[in-house]
């Protein structure tokens, strides 16, 4: 494309346009597809807890404790 923008002419509207090209144009607007479904894997059954419970925390009285030290023989 040619520029005629230092010719002088003054009307710079008919120099500049849209591009009308099937690559410039926006393309449509497609229809979102729905949501999917909820999976019903319990079949709304409740479960049970776990026979021991959910955590079992550690004891911790033996992770902190310090064994006694051994005092060196004089």
């Amino acid at each position: 494309m040619e520029s005629k923008q230092g010719t002088g002419t003054g009307n710079w509207e008919e120099e500049c346009s849209t591009p009308t090209r099937w690559e410039c144009r926006i393309p449509a607007v497609f229809n979102c597809p729905p949501p999917p479904k909820k999976k019903n894997g319990n079949d709304g059954k409740k479960r049970e807890p776990p026979k021991h419970g959910y955590f079992q925390p550690p004891d911790l009285e033996a992770l902190f404790s310090v064994p006694p030290r051994r005092e060196a023989c004089a």
